[in-house]
């Protein structure tokens, strides 16, 4: 690695995430809270500075042209973890202690939704304003973003628009990676400015059809209403948000494709897209049919707040219509289950993603027929395209490594906080970025009732998880830290 072409990229993502961190300052401004002025101007403040520091001779950033993968992939975890740290000072104006602010944050950035917040009467607007805004960025992703918007990019965005938001192929689909980052943004400003339009038709004060929006397109989950959706007591928000969150797991390239085609019937052509339709109905069904017999709900209650709570699971997205901690057991455990699949790929949802699922299926699936016929040749195809050996290997690592993670995570945090479902729950919740578990941590609760060391552990899922572990796995190889030159 050349530590010179890393210090010029981070001497970028710092500079402009300084201009970004601003635009909190202007719904201060709306609403007069000039206090909340100080955070942010002192964190794109602290973000410029250092940004300067790391390239002190202004050298131009047309030299990222040549970045190598493993550059790439060091450039784009070092530039989340930098965005978290930068993104936390704000909290720490407003009396939450420096751990707490970065466990905010970072769940902010990568989408989670799990908060330390308690009593939301205590801040003002401009912070609530703040977390949803840092979903919405880390949604489709900071570097896809300054993909999108700087020239310094051009070249070396390839390598890392890939790092960023890696899947089983690269879903490029316009010939130029910078076009393709631009068009994923267009889809996704899009479909947030729809949804905050028609959730103030809808009577929604403007500010919450605002932060609302920016969770639900981000599959973040944060909501200025310490009840979440369920604080609004209104039926035809659920219905709405239901829709956008639906939308936000599917992938964004296929939007893009369906709308510039205008075809929109060939949506049910992508092989992942229908498994995930068929999950989330098939689950919002079963529980929905638990839930009335259980008398929680009249028969359309049951469905609609069934079908709100699944799409908010599987989508990762983590907001809540209901307090489902005190649903039927059963209940639980089928969202349990789906805090186990994730969005489609290419969505803002985290999870495992469910082409992967698809995949392991026809792999379990081509090795039983195997078991009968060993001559025989089975390819795994999706889509009807054969997958590769190499990208077979991926998968199957892929898989392994996050569910390896995952039990890693839960066995120590229950040990640590003496609680299985905590443990549990936290543990997928984190690495999955879904954001609510149950117990003390459910939809109602919140996770400053966890110990440091659980909230240093589930930080680290948060991050690992919003990047898709590849990053993060390779420098885990020693491999990867040789032949560091200037």
């Amino acid at each position: 690695m050349r530590t010179s072409h890393i210090l010029i990229a981070i001497s970028l993502v710092l500079k402009y995430i300084a201009l970004v961190i601003l635009a909190p300052c202007l719904v201060a401004l709306y609403y007069k809270d000039y206090y909340s002025l100080i955070p942010f101007i002192m964190a794109s403040f602290s973000s410029y500075t250092i940004g300067v520091f790391c390239n002190p001779k202004k050298v131009d950033g047309n030299k990222l042209n040549d970045l190598k993968k493993s550059e790439a992939l060091f450039i784009v975890a070092l530039s989340w973890i930098i965005f978290g740290v930068v993104s936390a000072v704000p909290y720490l104006f407003y009396n939450i202690s420096p751990l707490n602010a970065l466990f905010e944050a970072v769940s902010g950035i990568t989408t989670t939704g799990a908060t330390i917040l308690s009593d939301f009467s205590l801040y003002p607007k401009t912070m609530f304003f703040w977390r949803s805004m840092s979903q919405w960025l880390g949604g489709m992703g900071i570097i896809v973003l300054f993909i999108a918007i700087l020239p310094q990019f051009a070249v070396a965005g390839r390598q890392m628009f890939f790092a960023e938001a890696p899947g089983p192929t690269e879903d490029k689909f316009t010939p130029r990676i910078r076009h393709t980052a631009t068009a994923l943004w267009k889809i996704y400003i899009i479909l947030t400015i729809l949804e905050i339009v028609i959730l103030k038709l809808c009577g929604m004060p403007w500010f919450d059809s605002f932060c609302n929006s920016f969770s639900t397109l981000a599959a973040g989950g944060f909501s200025p209403n310490p009840k979440s959706i369920w604080g609004y007591n209104c039926p035809i928000y659920v219905w709405v948000i239901s829709l956008f969150m639906f939308l936000s797991g599917a992938n964004f390239a296929l939007q893009y494709k369906i709308i510039t085609k205008r075809k929109p019937m060939s949506l049910f052509k992508d092989e992942e897209f229908n498994w995930y339709s068929v999950i989330v109905l098939g689950f919002a069904c079963v529980i929905a049919l638990i839930l009335f017999l259980n008398h929680e709900y009249g028969f359309v209650a049951s469905f609609r707040e069934s079908l709100f709570q699944v799409i908010s699971i599987i989508t990762t997205t983590g907001f809540a219509s209901a307090d489902f901690n005190l649903w039927a057991f059963s209940a639980k455990a089928f969202l349990f289950v789906l805090m186990f699949v994730g969005g489609c790929a290419g969505s803002a949802g985290g999870g495992v993603k469910v082409v992967r699922l698809v995949f392991i299926f026809k792999y379990i699936k081509r090795q039983i027929t195997q078991i009968h016929h060993p001559n025989g040749v089975y390819p795994i195809r999706i889509n009807k395209v054969s997958i590769s050996s190499e990208i077979v290997k991926q998968l199957l690592g892929f898989v392994i490594f996050y569910y390896l993670i995952f039990a890693v995570s839960a066995f120590v945090t229950s040990i640590i906080e003496h609680n299985l479902i905590i443990g549990m729950t936290g543990a997928i919740t984190t690495l999955g970025n879904i954001g609510p578990g149950f117990g003390l941590i459910g939809p109602m609760g919140s996770f400053v009732v966890l110990s440091p060391l659980t909230k240093i552990i589930y930080i680290i899922n948060m991050l690992v998880g919003r990047l898709e572990l590849i990053p993060f796995l390779a420098l885990l190889h020693p491999d990867f830290w040789t032949n560091v030159k200037r």
